[in-house]
C-alpha cells in the first residue's frame, strides 16, 4: 500500500480501534491451485499474542481455502474503515483561486501475518462466543450463543473451521484531508455534517481528531 508521510498512521491503539469499528475484513491469502485469494469475513482482534495481537475468525468447512493455503505464505488482512467523496465546493480556497479538485477522504488498515488453522470444536464455540458478545453489544436484548439448542449449535459449529492470525505487520493509511490547508480542512468537516450519513459523520469525526492531535503537538513543542 502506498503511503504517503502525511497520511500515514502508525500508532497502535488507533489501527486496533478501526479494526474493533469495523471488523468485516477482506482476508487476502496466496492459494497454491488458484493463486491469489479473497475471502471477506468478520475478525475479532485480541491482544494476547505478540506487538500489534492475534486475529481470529472462521470460514466454511466447505470453503477450499483453509486447505490451500501455501506454505509459509504471509496473509493480509484489510479493514475498510469510513471513506467519503470530497467536493471542492467546501474548501474555502476554492473562492480565493479555484486551484481545486474533489478527491476522496478514506481510511484502512492492513494486518499481515501467518495464518494458522484451527479444527478444535472447543476453540470455535469460544471464538464465535466472542464474536456474538462484540456484536450483539449494540442491541438492548442481546441474543447469546446459549440461547440456541446446543445440539443445534454443535451441528453448525462442525461445518466451519477456525483461522487465526498473529500479526507481524500493522500499517494504517488515513487519508482525511491532511493535506489542506486549516480552513479547508473545517470546511470539509462542515461539509460532511451536513451531508449527513453514518460514514460522512465518522470522517467528519476522524478529521476533527487529527487537528486536535495536531494541535496537541504543536502546544508540547512550543
Amino acid at each position: 500500500m502506498y503511503i504517503p508521510a502525511h497520511f500515514e498512521e502508525s500508532r497502535t491503539e488507533i489501527l486496533h480501534a478501526l479494526v474493533r469499528a469495523h471488523p468485516f475484513a477482506s482476508l487476502i491469502t496466496q492459494s497454491s491451485p488458484d493463486g491469489i485469494n479473497a475471502n471477506h469475513i468478520p475478525l475479532c482482534l485480541s491482544h494476547e499474542h505478540g506487538q500489534f495481537g492475534v486475529l481470529r475468525g472462521h470460514v466454511a468447512r466447505s470453503n477450499p481455502m483453509w486447505g490451500e493455503l501455501a506454505l509459509n505464505a504471509e496473509a493480509m488482512a484489510i479493514f475498510q474503515g469510513p471513506d467519503s467523496y470530497i467536493t471542492p465546493s467546501w474548501y474555502p480556497t476554492k473562492q480565493k483561486h479555484g486551484k481545486v479538485v474533489p478527491t476522496w477522504n478514506y481510511a484502512v488498515v492492513h494486518a499481515h501475518g501467518l495464518l494458522t488453522v484451527i479444527d478444535d470444536s472447543s476453540w470455535l464455540r469460544s471464538h464465535l462466543e466472542t464474536l456474538v458478545i462484540q456484536q450483539e453489544a449494540l442491541f438492548s436484548e442481546p441474543w447469546s450463543v446459549s440461547d440456541a439448542p446446543k445440539e443445534f449449535t454443535d451441528k453448525l459449529i462442525g461445518e466451519i473451521v477456525g483461522i487465526e492470525m498473529v500479526i507481524t505487520r500493522l500499517k494504517g493509511k488515513w487519508k482525511i484531508s491532511q493535506n489542506q490547508p486549516a480552513q479547508n480542512q473545517a470546511g470539509v468537516v462542515c461539509g460532511l455534517k451536513k451531508s449527513g450519513g453514518r460514514n460522512a459523520v465518522e470522517m467528519a469525526g476522524m478529521i476533527e481528531a487529527v487537528l486536535r492531535h495536531a494541535h496537541h503537538k504543536t502546544t508540547e513543542t512550543d
